[in-house]
């Protein structure tokens, strides 16, 4: 599988100010050296907690956020040195909230066929049929064409919003949360189809999520953040399965399971999720973790190898903790 989009080291931190002269306060480091890679054809899970940077991540690999260090390569090229036209065109993005990203003003046809408009694809004529195919294709019958926004269910509106970020045929899908604002039903078709499509088009997906039992029912590989940085990172079976940071442990412990008969001890983390503010040293998720050691708060871990060698589905994978260090006793 050939490299698609590749991050090296990336961080963006932002200013805080405050007072009457506006004097600079603090930094926020929302991301703060992620490197991660995605192939060609595939999926990628990125989850964690609200506010753990992934939405702003993703604005990074969009171009959309500058860099306060690292880089973003598409196709092995800087982003940087991309005509920005052409990278978006290679680039979309599906928004969380369906409603707040479609303009209220404008007709389903003319909002998925404005990116043709802007980039001057086809005549008037083909750009209506590029629009009617569009929206048969996300599963809407063409009569959508003329309905405005508000006339739609959720649902319908997450159609439309895939339909538009398909228009331009983008090598890469950024799906922020695209489902968590829809009904559980609705969600369920909607990750079919996103499915669907990216089985019959070759689509490339960062999707983003604080629901990891939805990632993983899409996404060959999942990452974990934690304020800013990512800590563990599998194929999606195998991370479900056997977690290997305690922070993801705690994570599925909240996925519900729909048996009532069930039982499964749930993992409660003390504390509070620190701020960006003031990031603690060492392992972020050292204050909160029931398995920390004294070395966590001295340095972050580096990525340990801990693929299962006795288990041939488990592809490569790696956990930022010291758990996994060679010189740790078991």
């Amino acid at each position: 599988m050939s490299t698609l989009l590749e991050l090296f080291d990336i961080s963006r931190h932002y200013p805080i100010t405050g007072g009457l002269l506006g004097l600079k306060r603090g930094t926020a480091r929302a991301v703060d050296g992620v490197s991660l890679a995605i192939g060609q054809g595939e999926s990628l899970g990125l989850v964690g907690e609200s506010g753990c940077g992934k939405s702003t991540l993703a604005r990074c690999v969009l171009g959309l956020e500058p860099l306060a260090g690292g880089r973003v390569e598409f196709q092995g090229r800087d982003i940087n040195l991309w005509p920005e036209k052409e990278l978006r065109r290679q680039m979309q993005m599906v928004f969380q909230d369906p409603y707040s990203s479609l303009n209220p003003r404008m007709r389903v046809g003319a909002i998925v066929a404005e990116p043709l408009a802007i980039h001057g694809i086809g005549s008037g004529a083909e750009r209506t049929a590029k629009t009617l195919d569009l929206l048969t294709l996300v599963g809407l019958p063409e009569t959508m064409a003329e309905r405005y926004p508000h006339q739609l269910s959720g649902g319908q509106r997450q159609r439309v919003a895939v339909a538009r970020a398909l228009a331009l045929n983008p090598a890469l899908v950024v799906c922020d949360e695209p489902v968590s604002a829809l009904d559980v039903s609705i969600q369920a078709q909607v990750l079919l189809l996103l499915q669907d499509l990216r089985a019959r088009m070759g689509l490339t997906y960062l999707f983003i999520s604080h629901d990891l039992a939805v990632v993983g029912q899409v996404c060959d590989r999942i990452a974990v953040m934690y304020l800013g940085k990512v800590v563990e990172a599998a194929p999606a079976d195998a991370l479900v399965k056997r977690p290997r940071h305690p922070y993801t442990s705690a994570l599925l412990s909240a996925v519900p399971v729909p048996d009532p008969e069930h039982q499964r001890s749930r993992q409660h983390l003390t504390g509070e999720l620190p701020s960006p503010l003031n990031p603690p040293g060492g392992c972020p998720f050292h204050p909160r973790c029931p398995k920390v050691m004294e070395r966590c708060a001295r340095e972050f871990p580096p990525a340990f190898n801990t693929a299962d060698a006795a288990l041939a589905a488990d592809g490569p994978r790696f956990a930022h903790c010291w758990l996994h260090a060679p010189d740790i006793k078991r």
